[in-house]
């Protein structure tokens, strides 16, 4: 089992490589039609909300004590599915 400083930096980790995946989608978003970048900037807004939201539960696991952490790892993991799965949708289907 990691301890609660290693799974915080392995989150911390992977919503760095989603920060730097949604802004790879916004640079496209300028480049595409008006049309196409209306749908961009709908799914960049969702998955900028999900992102606030895996953020928002990391910040609840950084201030959490002793063994809270763990109780709040179900959470931070569904977050993190959730997040994984619309930043991976949103890939495919602008490429």
């Amino acid at each position: 089992m990691k301890s609660k400083e290693e799974y915080l930096r392995v989150m911390q980790a992977k919503l760095e490589e989603w920060n730097a995946d949604i802004d790879v989608l916004t640079d496209k978003a300028s480049e595409v039609s008006s049309e196409v970048r209306a749908e961009y900037n709908d799914q960049i807004a969702v998955l900028k909300t999900k992102q606030a939201s895996a953020r928002q539960k990391i910040d609840e696991l950084q201030k959490s004590g002793g063994s809270a952490w763990e109780d709040l790892k179900a959470g931070i993991e569904l977050a993190w599915s959730a997040i994984g799965e619309a930043v991976d949708s949103a890939k495919s289907r602008f490429k």
